[in-house]
């Protein structure tokens, strides 16, 4: 009989496999570590989740903003110089004059005539004139105060707190200018503003003057002169006031020119002449504001009514009553008869009578009628002309040798001297080069006349938590800045180009070479990994030591820096291969480049080389897990080897094959290393258009603005960050969906 206790010793010893309180023991080792196991690694994926949204967050955060932006001429004030020179240098002109009054009485004299000015001078000659409505909307004070006459604008007399300091006499009659001004503003044909208005400007007064209230003025308690300059569409207002002033008693003199707006400001700002006071129709501009704060004029503005800017003609002209907007402008600029602005009028000429270039009128007139316009509604020799205006003579030359604003001559230099620069050792791009583009000349406009600075710029969170502080600070510190929401990521920076200026550049330029370099990467990685994948799974020898030796390289590749890749891609396609590279080999060279191989070609070829293991090694995968029984059936219905492979294996594998290709770019577009070796510009302008070309990539792009000192250079490369993401988000969508169209397909 077999003892049972005998039996159970021998199997105790025999088991090789612990059990019994071991196996216990040993259960609850491995349960213990794969918590522990589990554990960690949630707290590796939250942790990696929550730093990714940190440095999401801070790069957003650095992408929107307020801004403290200034210009050196604003771009509203080019579109309106140059739709002015349109009405100043018309045709049929027959006065051009400062004076409203010469303008109206030249109308009432002329059957023909046609002009603006204040509704002042309108009401004064209202016998010999008629008023015309635009777009059907009747120059009155009801429409001029609801605002919805379109010609309606602000009148303002402006002063300089030092000048009011200095002498006591100038902010006694600004005092006693707005005490009495309501009395007198309706009898001259202007009309009033809100009374609440003034209460403000008087307080300003009295703050100069040092005291806390300002008290009834007494003129007979000042003594000195007061000189007054600027728009002859105030000179009616300020007239009567220092008529009344001088009645009251002021032991002076006052003396009062009117010589524009623009005029005013001009010799005010900049002390000549010595005048104290500047009358204005319109609001000052940015420039003439800088030229008074640098010249310790701080301006100080008094708003002291409204006016209606009106087009008048001639009493006997019983056809124009109404126009359009359109209209009006082709009154004012290329109409040249009244059938001009419509067939049905009088084929008769258009006499014109308007204020000069440097009235207020003017510059609001042009606003008022053209309506709101930026560069691009200028025409393309508007633009040049605006251009060729604002910059110096040899500039001007340096620009026109890069790139000519037209084919068949020349704007700013010689064309003997531009001849010879062409056949000399080194000729200019410009020989060669197509004339610029209206796009070319906007940004050369932006760039080189306009000059956008941002003086100061803020994060996201301080302008949406700590607005108030912001704007009392740049108040304080840049007293002429706008002051505006800004969005970094715009669709100006994805259009355009690079730019040493940081408010204007753009990384097109940089999105174009990426995807030149991902591209030929995939080119070259795709089919060469595929291949030999395919290779290495269906028909090497394992057993062959050089088979082995190449799968060991392949595997050991895909982990090497890829600092080495850009020596090698140095070595090889840069120097080696240069003629094939560069273009050379095949005459296709970009106009103005070198013959040499840091061209688009050598980096997308190294970058290739470098995701080339990641490709292979997915594919090989992929093609692993192709189940047999698919490759015995193919084979056994009479099939070849390449057959199967080709129409069973490929089409099965290729979702995992895209996979590792996904792996690839992903890796290939964030690559910086190896662009750098092999030649990628960190400043270039110029859109990569072959393979041939010259180029930049995202990342190095980024990679050159976050070296730059300047702040707002942080700004711009925080947002190329996210245009990378982006970029490199919509290349895996792209790249998932056609993998996934295999998978459906081959399911």
């Amino acid at each position: 009989m077999i003892d049972p206790d005998f039996i159970a010793r021998r199997v105790e010893e025999d088991n090789p496999y612990p059990h019994g309180d071991e196996m216990r023991s040993h259960i609850g080792g491995r349960r213990r570590a794969g918590s522990v196991g589990r554990w960690l690694f949630l707290v590796a994926t939250i942790s990696a989740i929550v730093i990714l949204m940190v440095l999401l967050a801070s790069i957003i955060n650095q992408s929107f903003g307020l801004v403290a932006e200034q210009v050196e001429i604003p771009e509203e004030m080019l579109v309106t110089d140059f739709n002015k020179l349109r009405v100043t240098k018309a045709s049929n002109i027959v006065l051009s004059s400062e004076d409203d009054q010469r303008l109206a009485e030249g109308i009432g004299k002329d059957p023909n005539g046609a002009g603006f000015f204040g509704f002042a001078f309108y009401q004064a000659n209202a016998d010999q004139l008629n008023a015309i409505s635009v777009d059907g909307v009747k120059p009155n004070m009801a429409n001029v105060q609801n605002g919805s006459y379109p010609g309606a604008r602000p009148l303002f007399i402006y002063g300089a707190t030092s000048i009011m300091v200095e002498k006591p006499e100038v902010a006694a009659f600004l005092a006693y200018y707005l005490e009495h001004l309501d009395e007198v503003i309706t009898e001259v044909g202007y009309f009033p503003v809100e009374s609440d208005t003034h209460a403000a400007e008087k307080q300003a007064i009295a703050s100069a003057l040092g005291v806390d209230e300002l008290s009834t003025i007494d003129p007979a308690a000042y003594a000195g002169s007061i000189s007054i300059t600027g728009s002859s569409t105030v000179y009616p207002v300020s007239l009567a006031m220092a008529e009344r002033f001088l009645a009251d008693g002021f032991n002076g003199e006052i003396v009062l020119e009117s010589t524009g707006t623009g005029g005013g400001f001009d010799v005010f700002c900049t002390g000549e002449g010595n005048y104290d006071l500047v009358n204005a129709s319109r609001a000052v501009d940015t420039n003439e504001f800088d030229a008074c704060f640098a010249n310790d004029r701080n301006l100080s503005e008094f708003r002291i009514g409204n006016d209606a800017m009106v087009a008048v003609i001639n009493k006997a002209n019983t056809f124009v009553s109404d126009l359009s907007r359109e209209q009006l402008e082709l009154l004012f600029t290329d109409g040249i008869t009244w059938t001009d602005i419509n067939p049905d009028w009088p084929d008769e000429e258009i006499a014109r009578y308007i204020p000069t270039v440097n009235s207020g009128t003017m510059d609001f007139f042009v606003q008022s009628v053209f309506g709101e316009q930026t560069l691009k509604d200028m025409p393309y020799d508007g633009l040049v002309s605006t251009f060729v205006t604002n910059v110096s003579a040899g500039r001007c030359r340096a620009v026109e040798r890069e790139q000519k604003f037209y084919e068949n001559f020349l704007i700013c230099d010689n064309p003997e001297a531009y001849a010879a620069a062409c056949i000399g050792d080194t000729p200019p791009s410009g020989c060669t080069a197509p004339p610029r583009k209206n796009q070319d000349v906007e940004m050369l406009i932006q760039t080189e006349v306009i000059k956008p600075r941002v003086l100061k710029s803020w994060f996201l969170y301080p302008s949406i938590f700590s607005r108030e502080e912001i704007m009392l600070e740049a108040g304080r510190d840049y007293p002429n800045a706008e002051v505006r929401f800004k969005s970094w990521l715009s669709l100006n920076f994805i259009t355009s180009p690079q730019s040493s200026t940081p408010e204007l550049a753009g990384v097109r330029t940089a999105i174009l070479g990426s995807l030149w370099v991902v591209l030929i990467s995939i080119l070259l990685a795709f089919p060469l990994g595929t291949a030999a994948a395919i290779y290495l799974e269906d028909y090497a020898d394992r057993d062959k030591w050089y088979n082995q030796v190449i799968q060991t390289n392949i595997n050991n590749l895909a982990g090497v820096p890829s600092i080495i890749y850009g020596m090698l891609g140095l070595a090889v396609f840069v120097r080696a291969l240069e003629p094939i590279t560069s273009g050379a080999l095949f005459g296709f060279i970009d106009a103005g480049a070198t013959a040499n191989g840091r061209t688009v070609l050598s980096a997308g070829l190294t970058l290739g080389l470098l995701g080339l293991p990641i490709v292979i090694i997915a594919a090989q995968e992929a093609i692993k897990s192709v189940p047999p029984s698919l490759r015995e059936a193919s084979i056994g219905l009479g099939a070849t080897k390449w057959q199967t492979i080709w129409h069973h294996v490929l089409p099965n594998a290729m979702p995992g094959i895209l996979t590792g290709t996904i792996l690839t770019m992903s890796r290939v577009i964030g690559e910086t290393a190896p662009l750098v070796v092999v030649g990628a510009s960190t400043f270039i302008t110029t859109d990569p258009t072959s393979p041939f070309s010259k180029f930049t990539s995202m990342p190095v792009q980024i990679y050159q603005w976050t070296t730059r000192p300047q702040d707002t250079f942080r700004n711009i490369a925080g947002t190329a960050i996210i245009m990378l993401l982006i970029l490199l988000l919509m290349l895996n969508a792209a790249a998932i969906i056609l993998r996934n169209s295999y998978s459906k397909r081959f399911a």
